[in-house]
């Protein structure tokens, strides 16, 4: 009967030990694959970009996601794509640009 004990607490044991490995590993992954962007305002980037809109809310949601995979929003209410390349490479489903 002490026998069969001593096994379940082993067979406990080696499954904990299994279970931290593969976590760790998991972590391991993640943060191996993030890359690392200093921390960008997109609210007050996209109140500037959108306060002309005649659509504020649709501006300032489309301005929101694109910030969001871009980390950055060109300067002004329009144009200026080209201080941030991505923001301009954004695009629709029908191939119209996404970012306000």
């Amino acid at each position: 009967m002490k026998m069969k004990k001593v096994d379940a607490v082993a067979l406990v044991f080696v499954i904990f030990i299994m279970i931290l490995q593969t976590n760790e590993e998991d972590q391991t992954a993640a943060f191996g694959r993030r890359t690392h962007r200093p921390t960008f305002k997109c609210g007050k980037a996209c109140e500037r970009r959108c306060r002309e809109s005649s659509r504020k809310k649709v501006c300032y949601r489309a301005c929101g996601t694109c910030c969001l995979r871009c980390g950055c929003v060109p300067p002004g209410t329009s144009g200026h794509t080209n201080t941030c390349p991505c923001y301009a490479s954004l695009r629709t489903h029908a191939n119209k640009p996404k970012c306000p």
